[in-house]
């Protein structure tokens, strides 16, 4: 009989890496922004906000993403931490 292998990582461990890896990019290049003023070239990235409003309930849909160079750098960095447990 074969064994069937199940990989232990989960995609909310990956989630949670991208997110702590992104948000420490961020501070940081908002902190190093002063000397180096390249890290603070950002693009922006997302849908803009829809609203479907059924008179008992109104949801709205959208999601920015602010993307510079020392954020990419944190999202792989928080990736390749994922990779490696």
């Amino acid at each position: 009989m074969s064994k069937v292998y199940r990989s232990s990582k989960s995609p909310w461990i990956l989630l949670l890496l991208l997110l702590a890896g992104g948000m420490a990019g961020s501070s940081l290049s908002g902190t190093l922004a002063e000397w180096l003023p390249f890290l603070a070239a950002t693009s922006n990235i997302g849908l803009k906000p829809a609203t479907l409003d059924l008179h008992f309930l109104s949801i709205t849909f959208g999601f920015n993403l602010a993307l510079g160079p020392v954020t990419a750098l944190g999202l792989v960095l928080g990736y390749l931490v994922y990779r490696k447990v």
